[in-house]
């Protein structure tokens, strides 16, 4: 059981989590393994695809560890997709250049039936794997105060995807299918939420100390449907994990939800709240109270700018997160063009408080 009490000292990002405000603040970003990175290039370059790379455990293993090497990030996140709970369920899944996750539409109850649950052990045990090589290398390079993610899409997220077939502006068949056939919809949240709860479990038996669930475009739904897609599958994901494994800490990041950011802390039950871009933190403060943790929310754009733009905006995010138990992050995901440098900026902007 991971002592969430703050006591131990030893990771920052557990203290946390755990409801102590830490200085200099913990650091990690949102796709920090990844395209900006040259060594991540060079490992991607020599696999056939995407999910091969989310499948080979030494390769994953390799480019989850680049990032805490390079900068010294207090947090390494496990290298995969939100996207590969789907695929280990049965459902297609392909990522395309120029165009991403390409899925079979889902919509009817047929294509909901053919989701087997009795695949998934099988399917996700290279990512288990995965986990495993992450936690003994960050031992065995030295990073004794580098906590371990594990993470997974949050169901409604993941059902956008399946419902529209990839990438889409507003995801209009899934938001459709919500009002149009609830019961079907409620079918597949139901399957979802049920089959994330067991896979951020094996994660956790896997060496992962803290789980993140993304839902990245929670804020697209009405306050009703906001209610039952994205706050009530976040509690009962929160209280199966905590049933088997306590004290490991969830961070949920509702992206976009703005108003509704405070019901989603106090009804999820979640450990901390991922903060977007798009949400001032002194809002998400107040909407949260005092002793919830957060985490975010930089604009990756500063990132990829540079120069005084960064140094300004990490400078409002320290500022904005000062007092309270809080976790520097970005509001989304580094961009691939970001140079190196303006990361390591950042970092030593951050370690300096």
């Amino acid at each position: 059981m991971i002592d969430r009490t703050g006591r131990d000292g030893a990771k920052p990002l557990l203290r946390v989590l755990a409801g102590e405000a830490v200085w200099p603040p913990p650091l990690w970003l949102m796709r920090q393994a990844g395209r900006y990175l040259a060594e991540y290039r060079a490992v991607r370059s020599g696999v056939a695809d995407f999910i091969a790379l989310c499948t080979t455990p030494d390769l994953a293993a390799e480019v989850t560890l680049q990032p805490i090497r390079r900068f010294g990030f207090d947090a390494a996140i496990l290298f995969s997709d939100i996207l590969m709970l789907p695929w280990a369920l049965g459902h297609g899944l392909a990522f395309r250049e120029g165009e991403g996750p390409v899925l079979p539409p889902l919509r009817d109850a047929a294509s909901l039936a053919r989701l087997d649950p009795g695949r998934l052990a099988e399917r996700i045990a290279p990512i288990l794997e995965t986990v495993r090589l992450v936690r003994a290398g960050l031992t065995r390079e030295g990073f004794d105060r580098t906590a371990l993610i594990g993470f997974a899409g949050a169901p409604f997220t993941v059902a956008c995807y399946m419902v529209d077939g990839g990438s889409a502006r507003d995801f209009v068949a899934t938001r459709t299918m919500a009002y149009a056939d609830p019961g079907l919809f409620a079918a597949l949240m139901e399957k979802l939420t049920e089959t994330t709860i067991a896979y951020l479990s094996a994660q956790i038996a896997a060496g992962a100390e803290v789980v993140m669930l993304f839902d990245s475009w929670a804020g697209l739904l009405a306050p009703p449907l906001f209610d039952a897609h994205v706050i009530r599958p976040a509690r009962r994901i929160v209280a199966g994990l905590a049933a088997l494994h306590p004290g490991v800490p969830v961070i949920g990041f509702p992206r976009l939800a703005g108003a509704a950011l405070g019901p989603y802390a106090a009804g999820s039950g979640v450990a901390a709240v991922g903060v977007d871009t798009g949400t001032a933190l002194g809002f998400a403060r107040g909407a949260v109270g005092e002793k919830m943790a957060l985490q975010g929310n930089l604009d990756p754009l500063a990132v990829l700018a540079g120069g005084a733009g960064l140094a300004a905006a990490v400078d409002a995010v320290l500022t904005a997160g000062r007092g309270g138990p809080f976790v520097f992050n970005l509001g989304h995901g580094i961009l691939p063009a970001t140079p190196v440098a303006h990361v390591e900026a950042l970092v030593r902007q951050v370690r300096a408080g």
